[in-house]
């Protein structure tokens, strides 16, 4: 496909997929909220059965049915995916600037501040639901790095464009709960991770980094030393922890040694955004080889984006969407155009309803599962596409 007729086809993507989150709302599924199923009203004694909940979870994120409805879970309103719809009206109105961005900016900033989680440190974020975890339990507005990290980042990117300091304030203040509500695992040369949330000591790559990425981001506008030194502190546990091939498991624990596509997306981009703010070079090398691994272990020549290096399936659209938003963090964007419209490409081939405009969750061998989930896909793709546009000013 040439590149007008690719334009074309991306620009109408983009539309129709606008045209659908927009009216919903922002609001919907996710693959993660089984458990705000009534189904727990009725019967509260399988909420406290661990094993009972981690089942129904898989069960509602691996059906191809969407039991949702006659189960009792209504579509809400995803902190995070607010955050990410935020961030890709600030990239459009970098690219255009239509009042009707500004005003998408403004209802999302609004809505944001309304889900905060109170009693911390600082200024918070939780998931909308209730999630079981292999490791550990997290309760609905429990507030993680994830989530607190992605909403203060993307109150970043309206700060540029509105310069309200009051969002500056905000993620100034989320650096407090990642610095004094999350717990630290240390090794011997004081190098340590960030848990996930203030109830767990678990130790994932990405959720860490992902503290760092917001630490170094307000640190680019307050020049703190300690938002720089504990987020060195913080990659340097991490590049411990990479593999001689360049690839990072999920986490140290045995049950967590998976090596997946997006993950390792987050990781570079969050170690490449400390190498650039501080101007700390040290983990160049780190970033160059987990680079080379992302980009030839999880890409077929196809443009089928796999989720594991070892395996073609499961396929999940989060992947095609943090390719792009990788290489646009990392500048390098223009450099791998051609791998990202072959997996766009494909994308839009096999994993897009083109009647409804929006983008399938999950392929497997035999089936897709086609539920609209908001958060998962539907803000992840159109972040992406948001960047792509633009990148490359595709009007």
């Amino acid at each position: 496909m040439d590149k007008y007729n690719f334009n074309l086809v991306l620009n109408e993507v983009f539309n129709d997929l606008k045209l659908f989150c927009e009216k919903e709302n922002f609001k919907g599924y996710d693959p993660f909220d089984g458990l705000n199923s009534q189904f727990f009203e009725i019967f509260p004694f399988f909420k406290k059965n661990k094993y009972f909940k981690l089942a129904w979870l898989q069960f509602f994120k691996r059906s191809p049915f969407n039991f949702r409805f006659i189960t009792g879970v209504k579509k809400s309103y995803n902190p995070k995916g607010l955050g990410l719809f935020l961030s890709s009206y600030c990239n459009l109105y970098s690219l255009n600037k239509d009042d009707d961005y500004l005003k998408h900016i403004h209802l999302l900033i609004d809505e944001i501040k309304n889900c905060q989680t109170n009693g911390y440190s600082g200024i918070c974020w939780g998931y909308n639901f209730d999630w079981q975890a292999r490791a550990f339990f997290q309760p609905k507005g429990m507030p993680s790095v994830v989530v607190t990290s992605f909403i203060s980042c993307a109150l970043l990117d309206a700060y540029e464009i509105t310069k309200n300091d009051e969002l500056l304030i905000i993620a100034r203040s989320s650096c407090d709960f990642v610095l004094n509500d999350l717990n630290r695992t240390y090794d011997k040369d004081g190098d340590f991770a960030f848990s996930y949330c203030p109830v767990d000591n678990t130790q994932v790559f990405n959720a860490s980094l992902l503290a760092v990425r917001l630490l170094c981001r307000v640190y680019s506008y307050t020049k703190e030393h300690i938002l720089i030194s504990e987020s060195n502190k913080a990659v340097s546990f991490v590049c411990k922890h990479q593999k001689i091939n360049g690839s990072w498991s999920y986490s140290p624990l045995p049950f967590h040694s998976w090596i997946d596509n997006f993950h390792t997306g987050y990781n570079l981009e969050c170690i490449y955004t400390y190498q650039i703010i501080s101007e700390d070079y040290t983990f160049k090398k780190n970033i160059e080889i987990g680079l080379d691994f992302y980009l030839n272990n999880f890409f077929e020549d196809s443009g089928l984006p796999k989720y594991y290096n070892n395996s073609k399936y499961p396929i999940d659209m989060h992947n095609t969407a943090q390719l792009i938003v990788t290489l646009k963090k990392m500048n390098l964007l223009d450099k791998e155009k051609d791998l990202v419209d072959r997996v766009l490409n494909w994308s839009f081939n096999n994993m897009y309803n083109k009647k409804r405009g929006y983008f399938y969750y999950y392929k497997e061998k035999f089936f897709i599962i086609k539920i609209p989930y908001m958060r998962w896909v539907q803000a992840w793709m159109f972040l992406g596409l948001s960047h792509y546009k633009s990148n490359f000013d595709v009007k």
